[in-house]
């Protein structure tokens, strides 16, 4: 891939796999984990991937709206949340991946393959792990008691 510089990437593990790997190549790290270089077009298990290029633009809109929310709330919130603003933040870090992804390259660089005997899970990223656990926390945060504030006499 002639003519990149190591600004083009956003992270290691792209430079891994842009300068290293074709499309489409797979090498085993450990038993169920690949890595695999994948493009993908569309947004979480490739929804609308073949929409002939208008989703680029609405994915990119939706992670900049998420952005702008999840910021607003962070500073919002109060610094005792810290549950909550640790899910912002790891959802803003990971929808500004997959966001920069989209503008610079037209896909999503995806690239860790997951699998149990001959099923595979959907190819995803770091980004996509740092959204999913991200959420997750908000669930979790919504099980959690709440703290009870002591009253003042």
């Amino acid at each position: 891939m002639g003519g990149r510089s190591r600004a083009d990437y956003r992270s290691g593990q792209q430079f891994l796999i842009l300068q290293n790997f074709a499309l489409g190549e797979t090498v085993p790290l450990f038993p169920s984990l690949n890595l695999h270089y994948a493009r993908n077009y569309g947004a979480a298990f490739s929804f609308l991937a073949d929409s002939g290029g208008w989703q680029r633009w609405f994915f990119s809109g939706i992670a900049i709206g998420i952005c702008v929310v999840l910021t607003v709330l962070m500073y919002r919130s109060k610094a005792t949340q810290k549950l909550n603003n640790i899910a912002y933040a790891l959802i803003i870090g990971g929808a500004l991946g997959n966001l920069f992804d989209r503008l610079w390259h037209g896909f999503v660089v995806d690239m860790i393959d997951f699998y149990v005997g001959d099923w595979h899970f959907a190819t995803f990223n770091l980004a996509d792990s740092a959204i999913c656990i991200g959420a997750a926390l908000i669930v979790l945060e919504g099980f959690l008691p709440k703290p009870t504030v002591k009253e003042q006499a």
